[in-house]
């Protein structure tokens, strides 16, 4: 196989903007857009371990991400170093947008878990979304993102509900 660029994996630079502010960069490859949904794989960009309480994010461990230039969030399917499924973080966001080889998310703060089992799904962030003030300077965002926060609960209490979202 030659070495050009067609035959390179695809970089592009994943941007998360919160309030403003750029939260956190990082390079994922490319693995799929179809136009509408984006996917990009890349290992944990964190520095060390964040230990949540129910999932720790650690070195080696490999995110899967599923972005939508439509839809209100982003799923993380979230493996470990071995390949083991640790489970899946959504994003809940404004809808994604890829420019050139940068893809920008803004966070608006809500997220989902749901554990690779399915036993322990949890709504995070609420009292930061209320803090962030969102529902006052753009009740429509806000009102989108509690809607697209309902909708990934009820797919992640469903077997096989998340992973439809991904196939």
């Amino acid at each position: 196989m030659s070495a050009n660029s067609a035959d390179r994996a695809r970089l592009l630079e994943v941007v998360l903007v919160k309030a403003g502010r750029t939260k956190i960069r990082y390079t994922a490859e490319l693995i799929a857009d179809d136009g509408t949904r984006i996917a990009v794989r890349a290992p944990w960009s964190g520095d060390g371990v964040r230990d949540f309480g129910f999932v720790r994010f650690e070195p080696g461990d490999v995110f899967t991400e599923y972005y939508w230039r439509d839809r209100w969030y982003a799923i993380k399917e979230v493996r470990d170093a071995k390949g083991t499924l640790k489970g899946w973080y959504c994003d809940i966001t404004r809808p994604a947008v890829l420019s050139g080889t940068e893809l920008v998310v803004e966070d608006l703060d809500l997220d989902l878990w749901r554990s690779a089992d399915g036993t322990d799904v949890r709504r995070l962030d609420e009292d930061e979304f209320a803090e962030s003030g969102l529902a006052q300077r753009d009740p429509a965002a806000a009102g989108a993102a509690m809607t697209a926060l309902d909708e990934l609960e009820v797919f992640a209490t469903v077997e096989g509900g998340l992973e439809s979202l991904l196939a």
